[in-house]
């Protein structure tokens, strides 16, 4: 049985922590590890002494042995740094006094905390890099670094280190390990002998399987769309999420279709996306904006009759895995999306479960709509494709626990 820390740069509430971080460590669990998460709080907002011993029990009835720092925020650079710092210290404690065997890093910056931290310490646990995404890349793709600027070059050199230090790997796509690690590809092993493996974001599909007939019924008459097309988005905008591009499809699915209804679920700038709806003309009982907990994605998914995700086809996003994608299909739903993102173009031209469009005019979308079927049939599809590539215990647990058995084998 190992003994690991996974090391996590965002706080215990976020929605990615309780849906993806927390689930996997579930699975690893019930492969026999013993499992402590280290979070970073940010201050303020509904957090006392009440809440985070609420949260410790929880998770320690799931098996989890939680540890928190504060996270800061102001003068970036220099916070960053000082909680890359502080983490390291951390865990260098933590390895003296647990000697666990694995270090679990999820993306860079937490990474970068179990290298420094191993790297002053007697005891020498692996060390897994969970990539993730090309985290210098995403800052720069979306405006935040300059291209090639001091900061973007800095963080590749510390990138470069911690892929010579770390034990093992994990990326998110196939697109990523051929960039990466392309000789991985046969056996699971890069150049030196390190165990590679590719883990899409996945999702608990009984989430999604208890959703039936009747709750898609009772939630469309609750919406007002029993006798409606609801093209649904889920996730964030602005950035490399395509608003007006968006827009701009359910304005042309609305033209074709009168009877369309757009089901928006987002947990951020809600207002804004209304106004934007409005502004192109879509009356109030056309559209929902909502931002709901992800316990209830599933109901509302439930409504809906198909999904899109357009996403800023750039180098970074070649290593991207929306949970959102894992999400759709689990609900049956076929998906249009742009291509060259991730592995989606992959996904939807092998499985036929949604349309690819090459671009983003009027006419695409009408392509795109003509292209994608609806009915009992493509639900069932949809649901058996997120079952072999998302199911989160048969891919993303089993795929977890054989990179930590490798790792171990190894030690």
């Amino acid at each position: 049985m190992a003994h690991s820390l996974y090391i996590c740069y965002f706080g215990v509430r976020e929605p990615l922590v309780q849906t993806q971080v927390i689930s996997y460590l579930c699975e690893l669990i019930k492969g026999g590890h013993k499992i402590a998460l280290l979070t970073f709080e940010p201050a303020g907002g509904k957090w006392d002494k009440q809440t985070e011993t609420a949260i410790r029990e929880e998770l320690k009835e799931q098996g989890i042995e939680w540890h928190w720092l504060r996270y800061h925020k102001r003068f970036s650079i220099v916070a960053t740094a000082w909680d890359i710092l502080s983490g390291a210290v951390f865990i260098n404690r933590f390895i003296r006094r647990k000697s666990p065997d694995v270090l679990h890093g999820r993306v860079h910056v937490s990474t970068l905390m179990a290298v420094v931290a191993r790297r002053f310490s007697r005891g020498k646990p692996k060390i897994l890099f969970d990539i993730r995404g090309f985290f210098p890349e995403e800052y720069t793709d979306a405006g935040i670094w300059p291209a090639n600027g001091f900061i973007y070059r800095a963080a590749k050199r510390v990138e470069k280190w911690l892929l010579k230090e770390a034990d093992g790997f994990v990326v998110l796509t196939e697109r990523a390990r051929e960039i990466l690690f392309p000789e991985s590809r046969e056996e699971g092993f890069d150049k030196n002998g390190r165990p590679v493996e590719v883990i899409p974001c996945c999702v608990d599909l009984a989430r999604f399987q208890s959703v039936n007939g009747s709750t898609r019924a009772e939630m469309r008459r609750k919406l007002g769309v029993s006798n409606r097309k609801v093209f649904v988005y889920v996730g964030s905008f602005g950035g490399w999420y395509l608003t007006d591009d968006m827009i701009n499809f359910f304005s042309t699915a609305i033209k074709k279709n009168p009877a369309t209804f757009v089901l928006i679920l987002t947990q951020r700038n809600k207002e804004m996306v209304e106004a934007r709806l409005k502004d192109r003309g879509f009356g109030n009982s056309d559209f929902l904006v909502e931002s709901v907990p992800p316990s209830n994605i599933p109901e509302y998914l439930a409504a809906a009759d198909a999904a899109i995700s357009f996403i800023k086809a750039c180098y970074s996003k070649q290593s991207s895995s929306p949970t959102k994608i894992a999400e759709y299909l689990a609900s049956g739903l076929p998906i249009i999306a742009n291509k060259g993102v991730g592995d989606i173009d992959l996904l939807i031209e092998m499985n036929s479960v949604g349309a690819l469009i090459n671009g983003f005019s009027e006419g695409d979308f009408l392509d795109a709509l003509k292209a994608i079927s609806g009915g009992p049939d493509i639900q069932d599809h949809c649901r058996q494709v997120a079952l072999q590539n998302f199911d989160l215990g048969q891919v993303g647990g089993h795929r977890y626990r054989a990179i930590y058995d490798r790792l171990i084998k190894d030690a």
